[in-house]
């Protein structure tokens, strides 16, 4: 029997090499282990050298705490930063080379787009008191401060609490350039954000004569033009070098409000502004009141322009319409025909401006935008704000809103599309999707109910459960593109009631469609593009895609047959026309913050928005309400004096008068629409005439000239003169 103490060989050498690697583990973790206690306890022994105690110790606690907000705080930064270093993207200091006149439908000139902001004039080239002028009342700290001026912005506060009004601005003229650059100019807590980082970010990559250079370029001065030296030209007929003291103070007195201090609109109010600058020369040291006087006993006079209102925001959607026409023709210097009729472009501003007086503040309501369309595609007015030398930001064409109920009659098309009729019943009770219930407006229920009286009431659970039950809600989404929406649309399932952002003018091209006659891709701002030796770089009849039908004739007269019923008894009562019938839809957004009608007849297709820029809710404004009334205004001056097409699908274009009269008596309207006094429109033109005479003007302008030959008696005196 072997002895148990004996020691035993391995009857494996694969175990022994076993064994000899898990004694070098052990071995190895241990001196590692002992190692790392040993290099601890030194760390442990050097860092008891830095311990400190009484005001040490405090003085070290808040530079750690600093530390550690100064990290969270550059994290915070760094995430407000992003979104406006994205704005700088792109070529943004290269400015279009096209050079454009405007003419409307009938060939007169309206404004002009591209060469009038690039007369620049180098800042040293300027004199003096320009660029004093311009300092000392926007920015007299500008060669001190890096975008942002903290003096400036304490002094303008303390000035504005003591008026108790906004007399004074803190921007910036970084800030203001910034502003112009890449922003827009929304009243919102993020523009302002973006402002500062952007202004900051200017300072870090141009010199300060380059900012202020970019700034007397691209300021908006007025009169539609943009630039110190294009404002120059036009208000005084002269370059910026020539200017004196007095009409560089005119100048620089309307970057704050070039709409308002406009001296072709308002001189006494320009040189009311002017003495104001003179006196801020004085006050910021530039100049004495002796060097000064002289301008103030010797105000600037103007150029006589006449009554000229250029339609700034159709021409600056315009503009980027020939620049995307014309971008293959090689040709940059052009006259553009436009589709704009200047009656009712004036009666759209008159018709906003008029309701927003008289009910703005009832409504708590600030701004408006609206866009006609004739029901052959051509842009007729559009109106992207209430005051285009405050704001150049176009709200009917770039501002996306929540569409609201007036986005229903997509999710109805479809349906109608997909089989359904005006008359084919729907539950309207309580339904829940996927979490999400919605209510109608009045937060009751009618049982099941036909398409037609869902939509002229505008009941909310019908479209949800049609798009939930039978057509989906991507095929809606479709359909809206299909009519000409090009705002993005989610495709999610509250997007049936509005809550995707649209534009006005995407409003008014979709419900176009219904207008004229199921067709899109007929909505056009230019006509014609016309080199000034006369060649033809575009022609709409010649070069423009054909339209496509997207709705079929039976969907087109299902929603035309519902839609003319609203502004007789449903939400748009205050939209009705007198004696002519119309079609259209209210809209309403959450929390009243934006507010739509828009509607068509057979000859024109109007959509009109009304809201305020800071997202602010109204009043409980509705799309019934204030919408309508601007609405109806201008449709009513826009059918005097011309041809009534029906509706497609509706015979008769005329209304019975006594169902008008009983709407708006029945929603206690009358006396809106009787204090609102209808403004007369001239007779105009048809559009078959004015096609034949442009035809003839086109005849007679290419046609060769030929001489006359002399007169029989006078080539006799010529050959035989009397001596």
């Amino acid at each position: 029997m072997d002895d148990p103490f004996k020691p035993q060989k391995s009857k494996s050498p694969r175990a022994g090499r076993l064994l000899a690697v898990d004694a070098w583990i052990d071995s190895t973790l241990y001196e590692a282990g002992f190692a790392a206690r040993e290099v601890w306890e030194n760390l442990t022994i050097f860092s008891r050298r830095f311990r400190f105690s009484g005001w040490r110790r405090g003085v070290i606690e808040f530079l750690s705490e600093g530390f550690t907000l100064g990290a969270a705080g550059s994290i915070v930064v760094l995430a407000l930063a992003l979104p406006a270093f994205q704005e700088t993207h792109g070529d943004w200091r290269a400015q279009d080379d096209f050079a454009v006149t405007f003419t409307d439908r009938y060939g007169n000139e309206i404004g002009q787009r591209g060469i009038i902001q690039r007369d620049s004039v180098p800042v040293d080239e300027m004199p003096d008191h320009v660029i004093k002028a311009v300092l000392a009342t926007e920015d007299r700290r500008f060669f001190e401060h890096y975008g942002i001026d903290f003096p400036g912005l304490i002094r303008a506060m303390s000035e504005n609490v003591r008026a108790n009004s906004v007399v004074q601005g803190g921007s910036s003229i970084t800030q203001q350039l910034a502003k112009n650059l890449f922003l827009t100019n929304e009243r919102t807590v993020e523009r302002k954000i973006k402002e500062a980082f952007l202004a900051v970010w200017l300072e870090m990559n141009l010199s300060k004569k380059e900012i202020l250079q970019l700034y007397l370029d691209r300021g908006y001065m007025g009169g539609g033009t943009f630039g110190i030296a294009a404002a120059a030209d036009f208000y005084f007929g002269k370059t910026v070098k020539d200017l004196n003291l007095a009409e560089a103070a005119m100048l620089a007195g309307l970057f704050k409000a070039p709409a308002k201090y406009a001296p072709h609109i308002n001189l006494p109010a320009a040189r009311a502004r002017a003495n104001v600058v003179l006196t801020n020369l004085v006050k910021s040291g530039f100049m004495t009141e002796g060097q000064v006087l002289s301008a103030r006993l010797r105000p600037a006079g103007i150029v006589d322009r006449g009554d000229l209102n250029s339609p700034d925001y159709f021409l600056d959607w315009a503009f980027e319409e020939v620049k995307r026409v014309a971008a293959k023709s090689g040709v940059h210097s052009m006259v553009a025909r436009t589709t704009i009729d200047m009656n009712i472009q004036r009666a759209a501003e008159e018709s906003l401006e008029f309701h927003l007086r008289q009910h703005g503040k009832e409504y708590r309501v600030t701004e408006g935008a609206v866009v006609v369309l004739e029901n052959n595609g051509a842009v007729r007015a559009m109106v992207g704000g209430r005051d285009y030398g405050d704001s150049q930001f176009n709200r009917a064409t770039r501002a996306l809103r929540q569409a609201g109920s007036s986005f229903k009659p997509y999710v109805y098309a479809t349906a109608m599309e997909n089989g359904f009729k005006p008359d084919s019943k729907i539950s309207d009770g309580p339904i829940t999707w996927n979490g999400w219930s919605p209510q109608n407006y009045s937060r009751r229920y009618s049982g099941r109910t036909n398409l037609a009286t869902a939509l002229i009431k505008s009941v909310n659970t019908v479209p949800v459960r049609l798009a939930k039950d039978h057509l989906g809600v991507k095929p809606i989404v479709e359909m809206a593109y299909a009519m000409g929406v090009e705002s993005p649309l989610e495709v999610f399932k509250t997007t049936v009631l509005g809550t995707s952002g649209m534009t006005v003018m995407d409003q008014a091209t979709g419900y176009a469609t219904f207008a004229s006659g199921g067709f899109a891709g007929l909505r056009h701002g230019i006509t014609q593009l016309v080199t000034h030796s006369g060649e033809i770089v575009y022609d709409r009849e010649r070069d423009a895609p054909p339209p496509k039908r997207v709705l079929s004739e039976q969907a087109l007269a299902a929603m035309n047959s519902i839609l003319v019923q609203i502004p007789e008894w449903g939400t748009a009562r205050r939209a009705a026309l007198p004696g002519i019938r119309s079609a259209g839809k209210t809209g309403t957004t959450q929390s009243y913050r934006d507010a739509w009608y828009v509607g068509f007849t057979g000859n024109y297709t109007a959509a009109v928005w009304l809201g305020n820029d800071d997202f602010s809710t109204t009043n409980d404004m509705t799309g019934g309400s204030l919408p309508a009334m601007v609405w109806q205004r201008l449709m009513a001056y826009a059918h005097q004096n011309i041809d009534l097409k029906p509706i497609p699908g509706i015979e008769n274009p005329f209304v019975d008068p006594k169902v008008i009269a009983k709407a708006k008596k029945e929603a206690g309207e009358a006396a809106d629409q009787a204090s609102a006094p209808a403004i007369l429109r001239p007779p105009v033109l048809s559009s078959t005439t004015t096609r034949i005479l442009r035809q003839m003007s086109e005849t007679f302008r290419t046609a060769p000239v030929i001489e006359a030959p002399a007169e029989p008696e006078t080539l006799s005196a010529i050959s035989s003169p009397k001596l």
